[in-house]
């Protein structure tokens, strides 16, 4: 017997059980973002290991560590997507989105990244993602903030994340900062993990987002990146947080609070919640005015966010207090007897024509009647038709609740649409 194939560790089927969730959850992104006239763009899921590179930085954990890198035939090195900024600024300069325009963009789909696989993150995970491009002043990051927070309410999970800000400043302030900062550090290398110890050349500013309990400590009297801001930036941040209280968005500042990708500056933000154990971001984001440039195409601001599929998935069916609907079927359409099978189909159809949203199974391969039941109650179906020859010849069907306290009732064909409207609501 051949030895039986699984999936590779960290790459996770998702099943029908979960799949039902998983269309609610992406369904409920498309319409928020649609509401704020964000458009959606699809990128490739391999692109050139440059384009990573050079946004991402060689010194990351991301390319050194993490990303799923390969040769083509043609001797091109290429890269599975770590993240999806990237590939949009790419598609934007390929294609003349950006220069001296405004974009307003948002993706999903799956991203890879070589890490060890744990509880909400695995090496195939999806990102659905905000990206707009062209607007500077602080009234865009406003924006994608209030859409961040509404997608929340439509899940139901605004009490249980919390909102924290900060901002990096520009890259001249920045660079100011990580020189103090690395002195402090040094200062302490002692009390720094071997992780801490190798940003402090490569990334420094990740030292401050270290969950080790002694570097932890070791940071509480760290300079302050708000102290190094230039003056344009404390503007820039002055006005987000006065216009974030006027539409009545709470928020924590978080002097501590980075990004692990180098193309960050000005405004950077996360959406944190201690409802899945230790506080966990659920969502990060921020402004990347050098990314387009970097990536060779003309100066242009840029601010966005991405969130994790699964986290999100894990957090609803943590929080939520129902079972999830894992039905298959509404309506289960039975065929008994010889030659029934034809007006079973013709029955089927007409209902998949009259109500295009109810999700209607037919029984296929016969069996008798009590195998058929049994069948159309595992689907999860609330109506059961039974169709014989009797209905067939008649043009009726027998309508039968397997829900709820209706009767039994056999209808004419053309009744049928209005008797399982009644039985379903």
């Amino acid at each position: 017997m051949a030895k039986t194939i699984q999936a590779i560790r960290g790459m996770n089927d998702c099943l029908p059980e979960v799949s039902g969730t998983w269309q609610y959850v992406e369904s409920t992104l498309r319409d928020v973002v649609a509401s704020y006239g964000y458009q959606e763009i699809r990128t490739p899921i391999v692109e050139s290991t440059e384009l990573f590179k050079r946004s991402i930085g060689e010194v990351t954990d991301i390319v050194e560590k993490e990303m799923y890198t390969f040769e083509d035939r043609n001797g091109d090195s290429l890269t599975l997507r770590p993240e999806g900024t990237a590939s949009c600024v790419r598609a934007g300069n390929e294609h003349g989105l950006l220069y001296n325009q405004q974009q307003r963009l948002w993706y999903i789909g799956p991203m890879f990244r070589h890490e060890r696989p744990q509880k909400g993150r695995y090496r195939q995970f999806h990102q659905f993602g905000v990206e707009a491009y062209g607007l500077l002043g602080p009234d865009i990051d406003v924006e994608v903030i209030l859409l961040s927070a509404r997608l929340w309410k439509a899940f139901g999970i605004n009490n249980h994340v919390k909102l924290q800000i900060n901002s990096l400043g520009s890259n001249e302030a920045r660079q100011a900062y990580r020189e103090a900062l690395v002195d402090y550090l040094k200062a302490r290398a002692d009390k720094l993990d071997e992780d801490s110890i190798r940003r402090l050349e490569s990334n420094p500013l990740r030292v401050l987002d270290s969950k080790n309990p002694q570097v932890q400590e070791a940071i509480t009297d760290a300079p302050s990146l708000l102290d190094y801001l230039d003056d344009e930036s404390k503007q820039h941040f002055s006005l987000l947080c006065e216009r974030l209280s006027q539409a009545g968005i709470e928020y924590e500042i978080n002097p501590r609070l980075v990004r692990g990708l180098d193309y960050y500056n000005r405004t950077v933000f996360e959406w944190v919640t201690d409802s899945l154990g230790a506080q966990g971001t659920v969502c990060a984001g921020g402004r990347y005015d050098g990314l387009v440039e970097q990536l060779g195409g003309k100066a242009t601001p840029a601010v966005g966010f991405a969130m994790g599929i699964e986290r999100l998935v894990l957090l609803l069916t943590t929080l939520s207090d129902e079972e999830p609907d894992n039905s298959a079927a509404d309506v289960f359409v039975t065929a008994l007897g010889d030659n029934i099978e034809s007006y079973a189909l013709t029955v089927a159809e007409r209902l998949r024509d009259l109500q295009p949203q109810w999700r209607v199974m037919l029984h296929c391969g016969g069996g008798n009647l009590k195998k058929q039941l049994k069948r159309a109650d595992k689907t999860g179906a609330k109506v059961a038709l039974l169709l014989g020859s009797e209905e067939a010849e008649q043009q009726q069907v027998t309508v039968k609740p397997l829900r709820g306290d209706h009767e039994q009732i056999t209808v004419e064909l053309g009744a049928l649409s209005d008797t399982i409207s009644s039985m379903l609501d």
